[in-house]
């Protein structure tokens, strides 16, 4: 028998209909691209808390089961619309010329959909599938060079028992091609001009989603409901000017766009309020001085952050 390997392992993930409920397979499942997982339902033991049964341990007792982790993806050209689509919703598509596709992802709206995702080790054969998982947290940093990956962290209901035959079938779709956006192509503009001297950034976006702890004879949380959206991160910046630093002790919002391109493909993230803190400027030796300024965004006149990707495939629906 073959061990089972992570280069080999296999995730195929599929929008749900009702959240929970994982649809049966076919071509409506689709191959995901995935560097690393920490998914999987735990359900640790109570300790006996019994008396006069002498010094011996008594049985433990099962506690409720919880299913939370984390999903390290590539940010792709194409694929990387599935999980904008978890954690922002539908977009707003628009055919543009010579087959280009922009869709426009908005924080915010009212109902965010459910994914079932499986996860495959093909040469044991053992698949288990997880369910009802919503996007709770996206987290993405920018650096000069290197892979660009998105930590999507999830919550979900559960997880299927382990079986030898894929939920997502043979006629499952394989992921759409792969063309990773370069870290060396990102940059961060202020109020629409390039930010100079930027050498690092990172951002995170909120769901701050909401167990729905009911009590149930599975022990499994009922499901979990979008609460207030938030948006925030830093840039660090060497210390030429007093661009930024202005912003901060004004008290005065910006607008930052994080962006990355591959061809005429794009991905940006607008943040049309930004708040910046007076931050300090320490001096730690004769180089370059660095300023760090933690963020922070406010929907309070529009949504808090829009996400507009540019490729070629023509709907996330």
């Amino acid at each position: 028998m073959s061990r089972a390997r992570g280069a080999n392992a296999k995730a195929f993930g599929i929008f749900e209909a009702t959240p929970g409920v994982t649809p049966a397979p076919g071509a409506s499942w689709f191959g995901i691209p995935f560097v690393s997982h920490t998914l999987g339902e735990e359900r640790p033991l109570i300790p006996s808390d019994l008396l006069g049964q002498g010094r011996e341990m008594q049985d433990p007792t099962p506690d409720v089961a919880t299913n939370d982790g984390d999903m390290i993806v590539p940010v792709d050209v194409r694929n990387f619309g599935h999980w904008l689509k978890l954690f922002f919703g539908n977009p707003v598509s628009t055919a543009g010329a010579a087959s280009e596709e922009t869709h426009v992802f908005t924080s915010g709206v009212a109902t965010l959909p459910s994914m079932s995702l499986e996860i495959g080790a093909p040469e044991i054969p053992a698949y288990s599938t997880h369910y009802g998982l919503r996007g709770n947290q996206l987290k993405i940093s920018q650096a000069r060079s290197g892979l660009l990956n998105a930590t999507c962290s999830l919550v979900g209901i559960g997880e299927s028992p382990t079986a030898a035959v894929t939920a997502a079938g043979a006629g499952a779709t394989a992921s759409l091609p792969i063309t990773r956006f370069p870290q060396a192509s990102g940059y961060v503009k202020k109020d629409g001009q390039q930010l100079g001297s930027v050498v690092s950034a990172d951002f995170t976006y909120s769901n701050a989603l909401e167990k729905i702890e009911t009590i149930k004879a599975d022990g499994r949380i009922e499901d979990s409901d979008p609460g207030m959206v938030s948006m925030s991160g830093s840039v660090g910046v060497r210390f030429r000017d007093t661009t930024l630093l202005l912003a901060a002790t004004n008290g005065t919002p910006i607008e930052l766009d994080f962006g990355w391109a591959s061809g005429v493909h794009g991905l940006v993230f607008a943040v049309p309020r930004v708040f910046l803190p007076a931050v300090k400027r320490p001096i730690a030796g004769p180089n370059g001085i660095l300023a760090t300024f933690n963020w922070q965004a406010s929907g309070a006149n529009a949504p808090s952050v829009t996400v507009t990707l540019t490729n070629d495939v023509p709907t996330y629906a």
